[in-house]
């Protein structure tokens, strides 16, 4: 079997997430002979010292996004003009993406070695900052990790107005499945996603499964009622309103796409498809090209390839590591995707199109 056969094998096995298939090029000496693969892959990045914690880069960082949330509510404290506020609510949007990138990165353990102060910085992003439960992204967001975009465990799939795969439409019943045929035009409504996901949030505080909720409870409580109250007192009642509606709104649009330019589209699969690890990783994620605004504007999550397949690596690392993995994909034959910006979203709507027009037709 040829490189070029072996590719089109594993993404059709993973696009039609058949155990027959997946079994027949992934016998289990096979199976453990690839995962030998991903630890000379690790090897690599641990010799060129890619894996070693970057203290001064995150002070640095942390500094910036502070300062840039600092300047945006001091703006809203001077600055008596709504319409200014509201290109203020659009820019603080922007900072608290960035916050959740760095709560993203204490999640996985980026910025410390200690376990303990790593918690405690998420803690401080999601929770104080952004008024949600750390614990509850580190619950949801392991479960990605282990399992990306498989159908039945990967959270970030499970979306209620979004169908990925066929299999997943045709899971849809009544009004739900009717919605798959013009799910593309419902797009926009992920400007809601990040009030949906705080809402998980609290349910998962209401009902505690971290070791210490009653903090997460109190300093997300402090966050919301800080954020009302300062909207309040300097805009009014319907000004504050009108404030938060577009700081959520915008939130939520950013987030989203920065979200979804990393698996959407990509290929879906089952359980019973047996993937080695380095594979799992590489072939469900896609990376956007890289540049200095688009490194920026990401989070450094625009290198999906390599941040799951070292989810501890300090952003700042995510490119020299991408020229390891690249190269490594490539000596084995592993298909590895990297798409321009534009062209990522393109293949999302593509995707979800093909989705579409595939229930349309029964």
């Amino acid at each position: 079997m040829t490189e070029a056969v072996q590719v089109t094998s594993e993404s059709t096995a993973l696009v039609a997430a058949s155990s027959a298939s997946a079994q027949s090029y992934l016998a289990e000496p096979t199976l453990r002979l690839r995962e030998n693969e991903y630890a000379e892959l690790k090897r690599r990045i641990k010799r060129q010292g890619l894996l070693d914690k970057q203290p001064l880069y995150y002070t640095t960082h942390i500094l910036l996004i502070g300062g840039l949330l600092a300047l945006s509510v001091t703006f809203l404290v001077l600055i008596d003009s709504l319409w200014l506020q509201l290109l203020n609510a659009t820019f603080l949007a922007f900072v608290f993406t960035q916050i959740s990138f760095l709560g993203h990165d204490a999640t996985h353990r980026q910025m410390f070695r200690s376990v303990r102060k790593n918690n405690i910085a998420g803690t401080i992003f999601w929770n104080l900052l952004l008024g949600m439960s750390n614990r509850w992204f580190i619950y949801r967001h392991n479960r990605h990790h282990a399992r990306p975009n498989e159908i039945e465990h990967d959270p970030d799939v499970d979306l209620i107005i979004l169908s990925f795969s066929e299999r997943q439409a045709r899971r849809r019943q009544g009004f739900l499945r009717f919605l798959v045929r013009y799910q593309i035009f419902l797009v926009p409504l992920l400007a809601l996603e990040m009030i949906v996901l705080r809402y998980a949030s609290y349910r998962f505080l209401i009902r505690p499964k971290g070791r210490y909720p009653p903090i997460e409870v109190l300093l997300s409580a402090v966050s919301l009622l800080v954020y009302a109250a300062l909207t309040y007192y300097l805009l009014g009642l319907w000004q504050a309103l009108l404030f938060i509606l577009v700081h959520q709104l915008f939130f939520g649009l950013y987030f989203s796409s920065v979200i979804a330019s990393n698996h959407k589209g990509m290929p879906y699969w089952q359980e019973d498809a047996k993937l080695d690890f380095l594979r799992q990783q590489v072939l469900t994620a896609r990376n956007v090209t890289s540049h200095p605004l688009i490194d920026f504007w990401y989070g450094g999550l625009n290198f999906q390839i390599e941040h799951h397949l070292f989810p501890n690596m300090p952003r700042n690392k995510l490119r020299a590591a991408q020229t390891v993995v690249k190269r490594f994909c490539q000596e084995r034959g592993v298909a590895y995707c990297e798409t321009g910006l534009l062209q990522s979203y393109w293949e999302i709507f593509q995707s979800l199109r093909t989705v579409s027009a595939t229930v349309g037709r029964r």
